[in-house]
């Protein structure tokens, strides 16, 4: 369970930009500006099944959706935050995750 639905980078990151307040979808897409639109709409809806993600359908034309964190979305926000954040202060020492520059000089690797 944990795997499918953190399995994605795009996970934390539309976690993180819905802590701001609720978004629609096109609003999601700009903020997240690499995310394919199939991806964005499977990681929103796996989101949703797990109850981390609402889903508000305003009944206007053209129709409106927006797309806020639940109480139990909220309460991932802050570690998965603080991991973003750690991931942010030592990719330069990940090396094959496509997260650090490996070419800047003196990255070493921690253990070696």
């Amino acid at each position: 369970m944990l795997s499918d639905l953190l399995g994605t980078k795009w996970t934390a990151l539309v976690i993180v930009a819905l802590e701001e307040g609720p978004l629609r979808f096109g609003e999601l897409r700009r903020r997240l500006a690499d995310v394919n639109p199939k991806v964005l709409a499977q990681t929103l809806r796996r989101l949703e099944r797990y109850g981390l993600v609402d889903r508000t359908v305003y009944p206007v034309v053209p129709m409106r959706v927006e797309y806020s964190l639940t109480q139990l979305g909220r309460s991932a926000s802050q570690p998965l935050g603080a991991l973003w954040s750690w991931v942010g202060s030592y990719a330069h020492f990940l090396r094959g995750t496509g997260l650090g520059d490996h070419s800047a000089e003196g990255t070493t690797n921690p253990d070696s």
